[in-house]
């Protein structure tokens, strides 16, 4: 097999988005499969757990990217030695970049040159001289208003990586383990009201009242969380809900989410995570990133906060507007509906406008 690097250094929910352009490049250059690659994976140490869920990832390597990372590590001669004796000793010659629209490959191009990458695609605004042997232009080569799933296959897809015949293009996650003995047996919802990204957050004290109004309508509410969000499930979970704040790993985490009827998550790396084992996602979706670009990819979708907010893509870790109105004006019941809407198959015609429509500040 040949070996082929793909790099998203990134965190969690941008890893799984890479998802679909990690398996073309995993089959290789022929649709039949017949020469399939040796995907090495390339993430910062946030994305390293999804890396590795990534059917058609062989191996994943971490490095915290000084240009990516927030906050940033320092950027020393030994730190780019590290990654540079780590390609070159692999044998890797070559690389799909991907990228945001925001974020430029060329720093990690030249550390790859540098580390004898011979050839080298990505999407790049600026000028890239000899470090992209294939380059794509925003704007140019291909829209920038699409999906990020979308985005990063298309980067594969230029640099002659198509994906394998039959395969859907969506989410998709290695199955996890059995998690009967966490949840039970009887349907349930899952709420992980935990935001990486302050700016991102629902408050606690409403997604306790969602989980009562949820519990009170007869569903059985599973709260999730990481071990540093054990105080905010218990507060979430009430006396209604099961609280498994502390819990999960990653891989724990898919499996409870795969086996739920409809998840509610913000703008994190959870909701992605439910798309790619394909449950249904009311996401509480601050527009300080596009949704256009960040919705949950490929399930049925329930896209709630005001998207027209003073917010709207700022890209604001620490929200920037007084009483953080682009969430704050989502209520308890607006939530209940979302679940009701999902379950039953039937999405809002707001979320439909809210994932297509253009970026009018372009």
């Amino acid at each position: 097999m040949t070996p082929v690097l793909v790099a998203r250094l990134d965190s969690l929910g941008d890893v799984l988005l890479a998802g679909p352009a990690v398996r073309a490049v995993a089959n290789g250059r022929k649709q039949d499969g017949s020469r399939p690659n040796h995907v090495v994976m390339l993430c910062g140490r946030q994305g390293e757990a999804a890396a590795s869920m990534l059917p058609g990832v062989a191996e994943v390597y971490s490095w915290d990217s000084p240009w990516i990372m927030n906050p940033a590590p320092k950027m020393t001669g030994p730190h780019a030695d590290r990654l540079i004796e780590y390609v070159r000793n692999s044998r890797i010659t070559e690389a799909v970049i991907l990228t945001s629209f925001h974020q430029s490959p060329l720093p990690l191009a030249l550390l790859l040159r540098l580390a004898g990458v011979e050839r080298i695609s990505g999407v790049s605004t600026d000028y890239a001289g000899s470090l992209l042997d294939v380059r794509l232009r925003p704007g140019e080569d291909f829209p920038e208003d699409q999906p990020e799933a979308e985005r990063a296959l298309g980067i594969a897809r230029a640099a002659g990586f198509p994906l394998p015949l039959g395969d859907d293009g969506k989410l998709k996650v290695k199955p996890g383990p059995p998690v009967n003995d966490l949840v039970g047996e009887e349907p349930y919802v899952v709420v992980h009201p935990g935001a990486a990204v302050p700016a991102r957050a629902w408050p606690p004290l409403h997604h306790a009242a969602a989980v009562e109004l949820l519990a009170g309508a007869g569903y059985r509410v599973v709260v999730t969380g990481g071990p540093d969000e054990t105080s905010l499930t218990a507060t979430v979970a009430g006396p209604s809900a099961l609280d498994l704040g502390g819990r999960t790993d990653l891989r724990t985490l898919a499996g409870v989410l795969a086996g739920a009827d409809a998840v509610v998550a913000g703008n994190t790396g959870p909701a992605h995570l439910a798309a790619a084992v394909g449950t249904p996602v009311a996401c509480l979706f601050s527009p300080v990133v596009p949704a256009v670009r960040w919705a949950p990819y490929g399930v049925p979708l329930e896209l709630l906060g005001d998207q027209d907010a003073p917010c709207r893509l700022t890209r604001a870790r620490i929200c920037p507007v007084p009483g953080h109105p682009c969430l704050d004006s989502v209520s308890p019941e607006d939530v209940m509906h979302a679940v009701e809407r999902l379950i039953g198959g039937v999405s809002s015609f707001s979320t439909h406008l809210s994932t297509r429509r253009k970026d009018r500040s372009r």
